[in-house]
């Protein structure tokens, strides 16, 4: 996955939003490399550091680059739809978009309502007088709203999460996935480690919360604060790291509903399971037994009234952006400033498109694809798809380490491989999604409410291998191992990363090498592990298996070398998947463009041969940068190496070093034996 995913009112949305975007100049960025860079010493400085020099990244943004370019762009084209969605028929699919969006814009409007919106949740939680009824309210709460493509919940900090998906064992039945959840910081490094940076960051966590704590009325507020604090940092201790939560053999758990008061005893599961709407699963899958374990004892553990303002903190911190403004700048005085480094909120028609996009994405999408993405555009995308798939085939008939019966097993998984490219082969129904003209906070909760039960109800039902979980105006690709599919949305498959006026060795570098990453995440280090039908299976030989697996461990040693701060490098085994896909995809990528040219030189363009319009479309479209706080956060909560590390990955491959004249004694030069090839 390249990384990242976004409701608002469209007679305030700005001028610009309606002036139609200046054509981009086509090719490589040349003014934007450093040619006094040695491509073998920073590949990534090579192909961008004029950029980085003269780019300051936006104020309301932790991070900028050619990613961000191109969702902006999506963006102000996506306003423009729903704009134009709120004069639609009454009761039509994007009149609701209309409705929503202009709910969300109407701030004068959210302001006069004050808090009074978010009053029946106050007293529900003031009225939790025993155990059994904490257990119900924290049922209420259980979402579908976990970040399954990064495994984390953040700023949604319910006590679990929930995902509904196939089943690991059973690839013909959907099964319930619970994972930890609770925390309102990043990740559990930010409660324990001792560092005088993070504990600065503890600090201000607990004045931000104190300070939401008074916005709800409440008195005392900096003591109640360090006991919701408090409260967090046992939860951390209990939760799983990014690397371990990331291990799927171990997060494969089957629980049965009788094995909830034995293996995690305080919570009153059955009260819980009945707040959510889960009575009926008779098994769940638990992703983090540890976890649940540690939390369920807290419930019983720690005081109601404790538990009651941790409940008020993150209800206010949860609907901030329907809420008064006060509320909404406080939210942005912590997660904007401090935990991205951030110095001015995003303008209210950016957040009203992401919110949108979160309650009504395909619908919203369904209209973006119709405008932007021709059948021309989608059908030069399959056939780049079928490109790679055949040379991805090819790589794995040609390795000398892999017998003959795991190959055979690996090509009827990438035969098998559903791609989805554009938009989904069946769009979702929202007419159950009720959206009310002026009710910004109704409207959230009830897109909320609506996307829980839609989960829900694929349990029992039949794997619907053509379901999406990207919207098409999301400039991002994903490959779900579990149901061995790629989501390729309309968004990212536009200029630069994929453009019909420019050569194909160019497309091939920056759109072909994400296409490659996600054909190759079926065979990275976890989806190695699922078969042809995305059941949970080793089908590898033992030394067919070790082979990979010391591959593997090479690439995790290169990754941990790099260091973007003294002290602080990036964890090779946390990122091992995307690493191993972005090497394999690049591989694959760079096979597909030459097979492309059938045994002749791609042309000079831009003084370039067609290798270094390939390696250079590929640097350039990692082009990023990003502030400090930011930046360390990704390192210690994501599985992607940062971006300015990404393009690096050139020098596992033997032609780029013949492309760029790299040279023994370069910073980036390794010896052949030393160069990853794991596909």
């Amino acid at each position: 996955m390249r990384g990242s995913l976004s409701l608002l009112a469209l007679s305030l949305v700005p001028a610009l939003v309606a002036a139609p975007p200046k054509a981009e100049p086509r090719g490589l960025d040349l003014a934007g490399m450093d040619r006094s860079v040695a491509p073998g010493d920073d590949f990534f400085a090579y192909a961008n550091g004029a950029w980085v020099k003269k780019t300051e990244i936006p104020a309301d943004r932790g991070s900028y680059g050619v990613g961000r370019e191109v969702a902006d762009l999506t963006d102000r084209r996506t306003a423009d739809l729903i704009k134009a969605a709120s004069k639609a028929p009454a009761g039509s699919e994007l009149r609701k978009i209309g409705d929503f969006y202009t709910s969300f814009m109407a701030e004068k409007a959210i302001e006069r309502k004050g808090l009074t919106p978010l009053q029946p949740t106050f007293r529900a939680i003031g009225a939790i007088g025993d155990r059994q009824a904490l257990a119900r309210y924290l049922g209420t709460t259980l979402r579908a709203d976990v970040d399954v493509l990064n495994n984390t919940q953040y700023h949604t900090a319910n006590f679990l999460g929930l995902w509904v998906a196939q089943d690991l064992d059973h690839p013909d039945q959907y099964a319930p996935f619970l994972l930890q959840g609770g925390l309102g910081l990043p990740e559990r490094s930010y409660y324990l480690d001792p560092s005088d940076g993070m504990a600065a960051v503890r600090t201000q966590y607990t004045t931000h919360v104190a300070a939401m704590l008074k916005l709800a009325g409440l008195s005392n507020v900096l003591t109640r604060a360090t006991a919701v604090v408090d409260l967090e940092t046992r939860m951390a201790k209990a939760h799983l790291g990014r690397e371990e939560s990331g291990d799927v053999q171990k997060g494969n758990n089957h629980w049965t509903r009788a094995d909830f008061p034995a293996k995690a005893p305080g919570l009153d599961w059955e009260a819980f399971f009945a707040a959510a709407g889960l009575s009926k699963p008779p098994v769940f899958v638990v992703w983090q037994p540890g976890a649940v374990t540690g939390l369920s004892a807290l419930t019983a553990e720690v005081p109601l009234d404790v538990w009651k303002d941790y409940l008020t903190f993150h209800a206010l911190q949860r609907w901030a952006e329907v809420l008064p403004k006060a509320v909404g700048e406080q939210s942005f005085a912590f997660y904007g400033k401090v935990l991205s480094g951030a110095t001015r909120p995003r303008d209210r028609w950016k957040l009203g498109v992401e919110a949108t996009n979160r309650a009504l994405g395909e619908a919203v999408g369904k209209a973006y694809v119709a405008r932007y993405f021709p059948p021309s555009e989608k059908a030069r995308a399959q056939e780049m798809v079928a490109n790679i798939k055949e040379a991805f085939r090819l790589r794995i008939e040609r390795l000398d380490w892999m017998s003959p019966a795991t190959k055979a097993k690996a090509i009827a998984k990438l035969e098998a491989l559903k791609v989805g490219v554009g938009y989904p082969d069946r769009w979702r129904d929202y007419r159950g999604l009720k959206a009310v003209a002026g009710d910004a906070f109704g409207n959230a909760q009830r897109a909320e409410r609506f996307e829980y039960e839609r989960n829900l109800r694929k349990l029992g039902q039949p794997i619907d291998r053509t379901e999406w979980v990207m919207n098409p105006q999301l400039v991002n690709a994903v490959n779900l191992p579990v149901m061995n599919a790629l989501n390729f949305p309309a968004a990212i498959l536009q200029p630069p990363y994929f453009d019909p006026k420019r050569p194909m060795a160019m497309d091939y570098g920056a759109i072909g090498a994400v296409i490659g990453h996600e054909i190759s995440h079926s065979f990275d280090d976890s989806g190695s592990l699922f078969d042809a039908t995305g059941k949970l299976q080793n089908w590898w030989t033992p030394e067919d298996l070790k082979h990979f697996q010391a591959s593997a461990d090479q690439l995790v040693k290169q990754f941990d070398a790099y260091e973007p701060f003294p002290g602080l490098h990036i964890k090779g085994k946390q990122t091992l998947g995307e690493n191993i896909a972005d090497v394999a995809g690049l591989a694959a990528a760079y096979d597909a463009y030459r097979l492309s040219m059938k045994g002749k030189e791609a042309p000079v363009v831009q003084g370039l041969t067609g290798d270094q319009q390939f390696f250079l479309s590929y640097a350039q479209s990692w082009r990023e940068k990003t502030r400090e706080p930011l930046l360390r956060q990704q390192i210690l909560t994501d599985g992607h190496a940062p971006a300015s590390f990404r393009p690096s990955t050139v020098r596992n491959l033997d032609a780029w070093y013949a492309a760029f004249e790299v040279k023994p004694g370069q910073k980036l030069y390794l010896a052949p034996a030393d160069r990853v090839k794991i596909w």
